[in-house]
C-alpha cells in the first residue's frame, strides 16, 4: 500500500522526469530551427510522433531509467538534423523525402490527375481556396499544393489586385509598428525607443476617450506616426 508519503515522493520524481524530458525536446526542437517549429513536413510529422511516443513512457513509468527515454530522442533529433542537412545538400533527396509540389489548377484548368493522386475532392479544394479568399474558381491560373500541406493560389494578371505602383501613387513605407500599449499595460522601452514620452501618450488617450491606459486593448505605433488604437471592452 502506498502511503501519503510515498505517493508525495512518486509525484515529485514523475514531475522532475517530465520537465526534463520537456527541457530536453524543446533544447532539441530548437536546434532543428524555426522552419519545423512552424511548417512540418511528412518526416518531421513522423519525427513528432515518435518523439511524443517515447517520451510518455518514462514520463508515466518510473521504472524505466530517464536514460531511455532521453537516448532514443536524441537520437531522433540527431537523425532529424542529418536528413536536413541531406535535403539542402540534395535535391533528389528532399523530393524523395519531402515530397514535391503539385498543380492542382494549372493555367485555369483544373488537374484531375493531381487531385486523384493526392486524395483531395473538388469540395476539398474549393474550401481550400475560399480559405485564401478565393471564391470564383475562374480567376485561379494556379494553385499548388506544397509539400506541407498548404495551398499557394496566384490569380489571373486581370483578377490580382493593382498595386499602388500600378495605380500611379506613391506608397509609404510605414515599417514594423511598435506596440506602446498592450492590455492596460505602457510598455515604456518602446516607448522611448519611438523617441515619445509620457505626456503625448497621455494627448493620444485622451483624444481618443481613454481616460488611463488600463481601458486601452491595443495601441501601436508606425515609423510613418500612424497609431492603431483598439479600446478595451466594457
Amino acid at each position: 500500500m502506498i502511503t501519503a508519503k510515498g505517493a508525495g515522493s512518486f509525484m515529485i520524481i514523475v514531475l522532475i522526469r517530465t520537465v526534463i524530458l520537456y527541457v530536453v525536446i524543446i533544447a532539441g526542437i530548437r536546434l532543428m530551427g524555426k522552419r519545423q517549429v512552424g511548417e512540418l513536413e511528412p518526416s518531421e510529422l513522423v519525427l513528432a510522433l515518435l518523439i511524443a511516443d517515447l517520451a510518455s513512457v518514462p514520463m508515466q513509468d518510473t521504472g524505466i531509467p530517464l536514460l531511455w527515454g532521453i537516448i532514443p530522442i536524441i537520437a531522433l533529433l540527431c537523425t532529424a538534423s542529418i536528413i536536413s542537412v541531406l535535403t539542402l545538400k540534395s535535391p533528389r533527396f528532399r523530393d524523395l523525402v519531402c515530397g514535391t509540389p503539385s498543380f492542382l489548377i494549372r493555367r485555369g484548368k483544373v488537374v484531375e490527375g493531381e487531385l486523384r493522386r493526392n486524395r483531395i475532392t473538388l469540395d476539398e479544394l474549393l474550401e481550400e481556396l475560399r480559405i485564401q479568399g478565393v471564391f470564383d474558381l475562374s480567376t485561379v491560373r494556379y494553385a499548388i499544393l506544397e509539400s506541407n500541406g498548404q495551398l499557394s493560389v496566384l490569380l489571373n494578371s486581370a483578377d490580382l489586385p493593382a498595386t499602388a505602383a500600378q495605380a500611379g501613387a506613391q506608397a509609404q513605407d510605414k515599417g514594423v509598428p511598435t506596440v506602446l500599449i498592450a492590455d492596460g499595460r505602457v510598455l515604456t522601452d518602446n516607448l522611448k525607443k519611438q523617441g515619445l514620452d509620457q505626456v503625448w501618450l497621455t494627448r493620444q488617450l485622451e483624444a481618443r476617450g481613454a481616460a488611463s491606459p488600463a481601458q486601452v486593448l491595443l495601441l501601436t505605433v508606425d515609423e510613418a506616426g500612424g497609431l492603431y488604437y483598439a479600446a478595451k471592452e466594457g
